[in-house]
Parts: C-alpha cells; structure tokens; sequence
C-alpha cells in the first residue's frame, strides 16, 4: 500500500471513529481540551489561529475564547481560493461568512493576520507529531507561505484520542506538528531519533 493510499485508509477509519462520537460526550471531550489548552504558551499580543468546527470536528470555541482573555488575537482560515485559505481575524460579534468546505469565517473586510501558533484540525495523527488533515493541502500550503516569508508558527494539532494512528506514513512535504491536543492533554511531540 502507498503513503497515499495509507493515509487515504487512515483518515476514513479515523474520521468514521470521531463520527460516532456521541454529540453529548463531543461536548464534554471539547470541555476537556480547553481545560488542557491552559497549557498552550501564549503571550499577549500573539496571533492564533484556531478553527470554528464542521462535521464532527470538536468545538475549540471555548479553548479559543480562553486564549483570547489571556491576551491572544485570534483568527480562523478562510478560503479564498479553491487552494488557498488566509487567516481573518476573529472579532467578537463580527459577522460570519460562509467560506467553502462547510465553513464559515470572518469576511473580507477583517484583517488578514499571519499566526504564531495555529490549532490545526486533524484526521489523524501519530505521536511522532505527523498529521493527515481532510487531503486538500490547505493547511500544508499555508504553513508553507508563512514559512517562505520566514515565520515559523507553533503547530498544535487538534483531534480526539481515537484519532491516534500508529504511524503516519510520512512524505517529503508533510510538516510536523510540534504539539497535540486531546480530551486526554496536551502532548509535545519529541525530536524524531534515527
């Protein structure tokens, strides 16, 4: 079997796992995070982009409203291309927009902001910190630009327990999570040995 063809088996076995999730018990493992999202290092002033949630994602709203009282800006990613998503800032009482994928974010009036730490929807993951995301490169290519333009962001995955994977099959372009949030903590992910 391919990396592709893995990742292609992973994310559909992981995302069927979260489906089945119960939304009560979603709710209370979302709780958890935000609980455990205390441990995220953030100063005043910095710029994090979380996610508001589609499908059965979890709902990060209550982590990233604690974030914002400690002093982060905040945004979430929005499509404006059918390859690309920018970063709008996250006002409270601006109006959403839909955005594409199910989404919705702020409109092309809010500011476009580069994050120092991005929370980052996953499918899947490993402890090793490799990902696989929903397969549309969105995020692999905006962490890229942010790289080519000499940032370089924290990365925490977002995802539930049974999202864990064994390994992920890891290819050239993939970037490394630096940390992973779960119902369960806050995990950093160690330097790969070998």
């Amino acid at each position: 079997m391919s990396p592709r063809e893995l990742k292609a088996q992973y994310r559909k076995e992981r995302l069927a796992e979260r489906d089945a999730i119960a939304p009560e018990e979603r709710i209370e493992k979302g709780l958890a995070m935000a609980d455990h999202g205390d441990a995220i290092d953030v100063e005043p002033g910095e710029i994090v982009s979380g996610f508001l949630p589609i499908r059965s994602e979890v709902d990060i709203r209550p982590l990233m409203a604690r974030l914002r009282e400690r002093g982060a800006r905040l945004c979430v990613p929005v499509i404006v291309d059918r390859s690309t998503i920018v970063f709008r800032e996250l006002l409270p009482g601006a109006p959403l927009v839909s955005s594409g994928f199910g989404t919705s974010g702020p409109g092309p009036d809010a500011a476009v902001l580069d994050p120092d730490v991005m929370l980052v929807p996953l499918s899947a993951f490993d402890k090793t910190g490799h990902r696989i995301g929903y397969g549309a490169g969105y995020y692999d290519r905006a962490i890229d630009r942010l790289h080519q333009k000499g940032l370089n962001p924290r990365l925490i995955g977002i995802a539930f327990d049974c999202q864990e994977v064994p390994s992920v099959p890891a290819e050239p372009h993939d970037i490394r999570l630096d940390a992973i949030l779960t119902e369960s903590g806050l995990n950093f992910v160690s330097e790969v040995i070998g």
